[in-house]
């Protein structure tokens, strides 16, 4: 399954639930959220910064990756951004393909 990197920003309204419920209460609640999307939770920890929570996880494909982001983000409890991550194989794959692509500026030859 394709793996994700999720990072979020609590919002003020987040910080008071998470603050209620507690840091495992809310890891559990998004694991659930994972796993009913087919997916699993590979990693959740809690960060300083503009980031407050970072995740891993795999998901079926990017439909599931993006309805789950849109799914959290629709409470307003959160800002999230969802990152595809890939894999050192995955890169040499890519490696390999050669679109026929001509840069801004420059003739084709």
């Amino acid at each position: 399954m394709p793996k994700y990197l999720v990072q979020a920003a609590i919002s003020l309204e987040g910080l008071h639930g998470t603050l209620e419920e507690g840091g495992t209460a809310r890891q559990a609640a998004v694991k659930t959220a994972v796993e009913s999307m087919g997916g699993k939770l590979d990693a959740y920890y809690y960060a300083f910064g503009d980031t407050d929570v970072v995740a891993i996880v795999d998901m079926p494909g990017n439909a599931e990756a993006a309805g789950l982001s849109m799914a959290i983000a629709s409470t307003g409890a959160v800002s999230i951004s969802t990152t595809p991550l890939l894999t050192p194989a995955d890169i040499d794959e890519a490696a390999k393909l050669h679109p026929n692509y001509r840069a801004p500026g420059h003739v084709a030859g």
